[in-house]
């Protein structure tokens, strides 16, 4: 869910350059305004990041995820998320 706290700032410029309700969002994301209303205001339960994602698409803007090796010297990898 911590990525969902970096997506969130992202629906809401769009949502602010497309002069769009609470309501017509919700209608556009398929989700209540409620529920809306709680995703703009950084709550997230039942909101995954899979779910963030898609309304991002559904807001036009495309995603695309990149999965590669790390360096040899790393065991572990790590998640970015990257707004062009």
């Amino acid at each position: 869910m911590k990525n969902n706290f970096k997506l969130t700032p992202l629906v809401c410029e769009i949502i602010k350059r497309r002069k769009l309700t609470q309501v017509q969002v919700a209608e556009l994301l398929r989700m209540t305004q409620p529920k809306l209303s709680n995703l703009l205001r950084g709550q997230f339960r039942g909101i995954s990041e899979a779910k963030m994602l898609e309304c991002l698409t559904r807001l036009g803007r495309n995603v695309e995820i990149v999965v590669k090796a790390t360096g040899r010297a790393q065991h572990t990898g790590h998640v970015s998320v990257v707004f062009a």
